[in-house]
């Protein structure tokens, strides 16, 4: 197969598409990323061929727009600045995925642009997408995150204020976002977008675990589980020296962020600073946030890019933002988690973490003042590192890559056959 892979987004977003294309290459199938230059060094150090898109933005000009989110107050409103930030690129978006989806045999893409379907219909190639949180995938039994499921219903009553409320969130999503994106649609004949939730393409990956996570056997065929996707940037041989040097033989707590920046984190670090003990070492990954100490204490230490399962290895402990890669991390890292969630999929991930009993929750609110206390009850609290290493046991039986490609070659077989009966 050709395969035409795109994502838009922070690493979490990118990094398990580089994951599925290295795999698709290793299997004999040609393979193109288009993407943002920001993550070109990582795409061509997997072997893939990285195509431009736009915008031509730098980590700084990311960050300002993760800050944008962290202002939203719900999910739609930080879908609806997602799109206002791209909007002055969609038409050279547009062009440069319908320039690109001439020679191919599929497209995979991601929910954050689903109008490069209507561009691949147009040349008869098919469209999967990649879906990094099972929430986002229907089904009877809970209703659409963020709303809670209310336990007393019975359960025909139960599925169908569900359904009922699936229904409601994926017209007001739709609304949002063809409201938002109507002068580029228009401008192409790209029609609007329709079922944005409830059956976005005829193929969604959930790359997440089958095992560990909620599934239901009652969900629309169009959504299938493959396992994790995850790819890591190279080890640090220097970095390791130092952070063996540093934990001197034991476990250390650690802090990372991941892309998560808000309009506070200096005054968050310097507040976390100040109310954790001078005794008890701790690594603090800088992130998008550029976390620091701000300090040269010896029981502080201060790491910038570096490999999750490089850091994590050395980890009594992962303090996180719950966002969807940094938590499959924490998950086959084997370490409990403490999700301090604060924006998008982040508090359902942490609700996750909590049900599958492999870390606890910390307010955003709080977490600089509570966060100490709640590092040392996790690193005492045995039950949970008991439950934190049979999760990861259990991901490391799964081969997410393989699962993935054996459900593209199927559906692009599938729609090869329907299009060419007699091939």
């Amino acid at each position: 197969m050709r395969v035409l892979l795109s994502s838009h987004g922070s690493t979490g977003d990118i990094y398990p598409v580089i994951a599925l294309g290295k795999a698709l290459l290793g299997a004999g199938h040609t393979v193109r990323f288009a993407t943002m230059p920001l993550f070109k060094a990582e795409i061509e150090r997997a072997g893939l061929e990285f195509l431009y898109l736009p915008p031509d933005w730098d980590q700084e000009k990311l960050s300002e727009q993760m800050r944008v989110l962290t202002r939203a107050r719900h999910p739609i409103a930080q879908l609806k600045a997602i799109y206002r930030g791209g909007l002055p690129f969609v038409e050279d978006l547009i062009e440069r995925m319908d320039a690109a989806l001439q020679d191919c045999d599929l497209l995979v893409t991601t929910y954050i642009a689903p109008y490069y379907k209507f561009l691949a219909q147009r040349h008869e190639v098919p469209t999967a997408l990649l879906g990094f949180c099972h929430c986002l995938a229907p089904h009877p039994e809970s209703p659409p995150f963020p709303m809670r499921k209310i336990q007393w219903l019975p359960r025909l009553l139960d599925e169908s204020w569900n359904r009922f409320w699936w229904k409601m969130a994926d017209t007001a999503v739709d609304l949002s976002m063809n409201h938002l994106m109507q002068k580029p649609l228009r401008k192409y004949s790209i029609p609007k977008f329709k079922n944005f939730l409830l059956g976005p393409a005829e193929l969604v990956l959930m790359t997440v675990s089958p095992k560990l996570m909620k599934t239901s056997r009652r969900i629309s065929p169009k959504f299938q589980y493959s396992g994790y996707l995850r790819w890591q940037t190279r080890e640090d041989t220097d970095l390791e020296a130092q952070l063996i040097d540093f934990c001197d033989d034991a476990k250390v707590p650690v802090i990372t962020f991941g892309s998560l920046t808000t309009d506070h984190d200096a005054e968050n670090m310097r507040r976390f600073i100040t109310n954790w003990p001078s005794h008890k070492k701790i690594i603090i990954q800088s992130g998008w946030a550029n976390f620091s100490s701000a300090n040269d204490s010896s029981h502080i230490l201060n790491v910038g890019k570096v490999s999750h399962d490089q850091l994590f290895r050395h980890a009594s402990c992962v303090v996180h933002h719950g966002g969807a890669g940094t938590t499959a991390s924490a998950l086959h890292s084997g370490k409990p988690a403490i999700v301090v969630p604060h924006i998008a999929d982040q508090p359902f991930w942490a609700g996750e973490i909590k049900r599958l009993g492999t870390g606890t929750i910390v307010s955003k609110k709080r977490w600089p003042v509570t966060l100490p206390a709640a590092i040392q009850q996790i690193e005492k609290n045995t039950a949970i590192q008991q439950k934190a290493k049979e999760a990861a046991a259990i991901l490391k039986q799964e081969n997410g890559p393989a699962t993935a490609i054996k459900l593209l070659e199927e559906f692009e077989q599938k729609h090869r056959q329907a299009v060419n009966p007699g091939s």
